[in-house]
């Protein structure tokens, strides 16, 4: 009988428990930090040309979007709904820079190329012997 009582007891007490814990304290901060570093990640994003490199235009655009969102969800509490577009907005804008930058790389290494022929081409008309 014993048993029966301590069943009756604790079954409301651990029904009750996830209601509790969302009433006291599991509120999710607001990730302002990431919030910082996703738009500093988008800042970059622009500074490096992102914005002209039609390969990493998306991404920068999906970055600044999911940023917008984020705020916005920030505004209504919904913190963890914030934080999860912050982390896609920041990666977002990595990739934007890494287009970008990849975009630099492969103009830096035609002009190079560039360079090298019209040199080669100069050293043949004076007369130089590869």
């Amino acid at each position: 009988m014993k048993r029966s009582q301590n069943t009756n007891i604790l079954l409301p007490l651990v029904a009750a428990l996830p209601i509790w814990l969302l009433a006291c304290g599991g509120s999710f901060p607001p990730p302002t930090e990431r919030l910082a570093d996703a738009q500093a990640a988008e800042r970059s994003a622009r500074e490096v040309g992102a914005n002209r490199v039609p390969e990493a235009q998306l991404s920068l655009k999906l970055s600044q979007e999911q940023i917008a969102l984020a705020q916005k969800a920030m505004e209504d509490k919904d913190n963890e709904r914030a934080d999860a577009l912050l982390i896609r907005a920041k990666v977002d804008a990595e990739v934007a820079i890494a287009l970008a930058r990849e975009e630099g790389a492969k103009s830096d290494h035609q002009e190079a190329v560039d360079d090298s022929a019209a040199q080669a081409a100069t050293n043949e008309g004076q007369g130089a012997v590869n």
